[in-house]
């Protein structure tokens, strides 16, 4: 019974997915993205027949493997337009070490004006990396990586909702600007988002995604102890 469950839940994830995907491509708007709606009908489905996420997730669980691979790939578009990125090496890098920074310390932040305690503190300080790396990265620091794939699912659903409205008050028009802050800002859910307006602005995306990961294990794993410590110090004497 317990394989028939898993199986079930393996095809009937990727079924959602593909419905809500033909849905987003035919009426194009933001909030059918497959990223939203994909969740809250699995959430659906198992609070109607009562399974447990347990049980749903022993089969979809092949799927979150496939995070690691997924964001590998993202390497092939960085690979064909290798030129392009050299030219900008020094803007693209400088910007996402600002933004990795920004993002780790306004979480800790937000964290400490909500009130969380220490692990959800250390759980929602990575929500700005790729979901395989911040998991990686939360267990590090003390933090729960179950928590942090749903604070980063939230961060990537949430920036490729509000990225394109960004972009239309901004009048953003470089392929690189659009790219990187999607990258940076929404990791893989924004690179998906990315190339749905171009095969540049997707590259950039893919890597502002890589370099912000890299970046974020140094700041989260060498300096965020430092600097919480330094904070904690200041509020609590």
């Amino acid at each position: 019974m317990s394989i028939l469950i898993a199986v079930v839940s393996l095809l009937g994830t990727i079924a959602i997915f593909y419905t809500c995907k033909v849905f987003y491509q035919k009426f194009k708007k933001e909030w059918l993205t497959p990223m939203l709606i994909t969740p809250l009908v699995i959430i659906f489905v198992l609070l109607l027949t009562g399974t447990s996420y347990d049980s749903y997730n022993a089969g979809a669980n092949i799927l979150t493997n496939l995070l690691g691979p997924a964001t590998i790939a993202f390497a092939v578009p960085i690979y064909k337009n290798f030129s392009l990125l050299k030219q900008h090496a020094f803007e693209i890098f400088l910007s996402i070490a600002i933004g990795s920074a920004v993002a780790i310390i306004s979480s800790f932040f937000i964290a400490l004006v909500v009130g969380l305690n220490d692990k959800l503190v250390h759980s929602l300080v990575p929500r700005s990396v790729t979901t395989p790396i911040a998991m990686d990265i939360s267990n590090m620091i003390g933090g729960s990586p179950t928590l942090t794939a749903v604070f980063v699912m939230t961060t990537g659903i949430l920036g490729s909702l509000l990225a394109p409205i960004i972009i239309r008050i901004s009048h953003f028009r470089s392929p690189s600007a659009k790219g990187l802050m999607l990258g940076m800002g929404a990791h893989g859910t924004g690179t998906s988002k990315a190339f749905e307006f171009g095969e540049l602005e997707g590259t950039f995306a893919s890597l502002a995604m890589v370099v912000a990961a890299l970046i974020s294990i140094v700041l989260s794993t060498i300096f965020f102890p430092v600097f919480e410590q330094f904070v904690m110090n200041i509020l609590l004497p």
